[in-house]
């Protein structure tokens, strides 16, 4: 038996274009812009970085043709709009890579990582002025806010240390974080005025991050660590309470807790 043809990039690409036509189409394609398809290509890419997560590696291939999809289809309704075709986005990164790497490409040497990088921000400067946007000479120019709000304020954090302003290391920050969060105590014993709490409650995640960089823990990991821990968890308690004959919604919260005690007991054990 022989094997089935594999598909290649221009199967996806005429995929994407029968979806999309309007007469033979899926509806629900169709019916997609940019702007309806934008959470989708975010949530795929976290997607990605679960299945690394979990150094799933078969489903990091699907996932990573979810992904693609998503590029796949931006390009498509740009090439239906006149805007550009998807060879226009292969281009275009293929001679940012060049660009940005003369080090690799070219004749360029860097004497280390620090100077290659800071050549690498001077670059990008200079493709900014050369889309004709604004002159910024700020060290946080160009860092996009479109990001999710943890990466740009790690972003930002990053930019403001390249210029010298920055924590000696991590025990300052966390010493910060425990002042952050008495001042998030002391707006709720004047009343929790909710525009007050926000802005102390911004504060403390902005610390956060500065914590995670300066402890060399990816913001974003630490946070889906923490989310399959305590859904893991729940699970448990939910299946002792099963267990035990009474629906977990009407134990209270003090039979709630030892369930969750019980469940970190033997997650640890084990």
């Amino acid at each position: 038996m022989s094997e089935q043809p594999r598909h290649s990039l221009q199967d996806l690409l005429a995929i994407m274009a029968r979806l999309r036509d309007p007469q033979n189409g899926c509806p629900w394609d169709v019916q997609q812009d940019f702007s309806s398809i934008a959470a989708y290509t975010i949530e795929e890419a976290y997607e990605v970085a679960d299945a690394i997560d979990r150094q799933d590696w078969t489903d990091l291939c699907d996932e990573l043709g979810d992904l693609l999809l998503q590029v796949v289809f931006h390009a498509q309704m740009a090439s239906e709009r006149g805007l550009f075709e998807f060879a226009d986005v292969a281009h275009a990164i293929s001679a940012k890579m060049l660009r940005r790497h003369p080090h690799v490409f070219g004749d360029t040497r860097y004497a280390d990582l620090a100077e290659q990088m800071q050549a690498w921000e001077q670059i990008k400067s200079a493709e900014r002025a050369d889309k004709g946007k604004p002159a910024d000479d700020s060290a946080l120019a160009g860092i996009s806010t479109g990001l999710p709000e943890w990466k740009r304020a790690h972003k930002l954090q990053q930019r403001a240390a390249a210029t010298g302003f920055e924590w000696p290391g991590p025990m300052p920050v966390l010493e910060k974080l425990v002042e952050e969060v008495e001042e998030v105590r002391v707006e709720f014993a004047n009343g929790a005025d909710p525009a007050r709490v926000q802005d102390e409650i911004g504060d403390v995640l902005f610390v956060m991050v500065n914590l995670a960089r300066h402890a060399g823990v990816d913001f974003s990991a630490a946070l889906r660590h923490a989310n399959a821990k305590f859904e893991r968890r729940f699970r448990q308690m939910e299946q002792l309470a099963s267990a035990d004959g009474t629906p977990f919604a009407e134990l209270t919260l003090g039979e709630q807790e030892q369930l969750w005690q019980r469940a970190k007991q033997a997650e640890q054990e084990a």
